[in-house]
């Protein structure tokens, strides 16, 4: 792992402190720093290349479980939810990581422009895969980070990074799932739409047997696919939108445990209860309040 790429992570984020993610004037690129290990948190992801360069950080998916330390990347092709955890991380030594967002507008005219094998349109594509860090992704990174130091080059050069890191993506060993990434189609398109629908509707009642038939699917097949395209289940997927906007709604302050469960599509606030518990560690309340607390310490 480049110590140029390291230092410069280092440097463009701030020591201490619980601010986690740090976004820069690069379109896409955010940094990572973390002093300290973490509760596990559930993240919202976009089409995402997610790298470890310092430190070590646990990340699941559903039943899809990655360990990640330096030179390892997970790549994202669906937008989905994540649980990751921060389990190695010091003060002399922080977690250091960056997320590099995905233009799936450039990774497609990439595509059309150079020859790879064609797919079968009945693929269901595995849209969440750990992938080596290393050669050319690395210094494309590298140089994306950069650019922060010219910021007027931002506008010019960006753009063109991007290409480059959807080019070694799709010519590298994973060339063919990152190629199924790109050719959303068929069975896969349909999932993607359902997907939206559970975004979109997260707090009512959504029956799968509605969604496979807009799907043009029987439950079994749809549930199969689902699962493959995002490592979780229809219900799970809708179950996590509802704790990652909980989470959001108690810590803000907008509502109580009472109301956050029924605002999110709970009818049990002691079953909402257990199933947050269960998924961040703490109780609600608990976890809010710690949350809250540390927010107030950086303002």
């Amino acid at each position: 792992m480049s110590e140029s790429l390291i230092d410069a992570v280092a440097r463009w984020t701030k020591a201490g402190g619980d601010q986690v993610a740090f976004p820069t004037d690069v379109p896409g690129l955010i940094l990572l720093r973390s002093d300290v290990t973490r509760r596990p948190n559930l993240v919202r992801y976009n089409p995402t290349l997610c790298v470890v360069l310092q430190g070590r950080k646990q990340t699941s998916f559903g039943d899809l479980a990655f360990d990640c330390g330096p030179g390892v990347a997970v790549l994202v092709g669906v937008s989905t939810l994540g649980l990751g955890r921060v389990v190695e991380a010091s003060h002399e030594a922080p977690y250091l990581g960056l997320v590099i967002e995905l233009d799936l507008a450039i990774l497609r005219s990439v595509l059309e422009e150079i020859e790879l094998p064609a797919l079968e349109a009945n693929e269901i594509p595995t849209a969440i895969f750990r992938i080596p860090f290393e050669g050319e992704l690395e210094d494309c990174a590298r140089r994306m980070v950069r650019l922060l130091d010219t910021p007027k080059a931002i506008s010019a050069l960006t753009n063109s990074v991007m290409r480059e890191i959807c080019y070694w993506l799709l010519t590298g060993p994973y060339g063919r799932e990152v190629v199924q990434m790109a050719r959303v189609m068929g069975p896969a398109q349909e999932i993607v739409r359902s997907i939206q629908t559970l975004r979109e509707r997260f707090a009512e009642t959504v029956r799968v047997e509605d969604l496979a038939r807009e799907a043009n699917m029987s439950p079994s097949t749809f549930h199969l696919r689902f699962k493959a395209l995002t490592a979780t289940s229809p219900l799970q997927y809708q179950k996590q939108l509802r704790l990652h906007e909980a989470r959001r709604l108690l810590v803000t302050g907008e509502a109580n445990v009472e109301s956050a469960a029924f605002l999110v599509g709970y009818q049990s606030p002691s079953q909402f209860s257990r199933e947050y518990s269960r998924t961040f560690g703490l109780s609600p309340k608990r976890d809010a309040t710690q949350l809250s607390t540390r927010h107030a310490a950086e303002v």
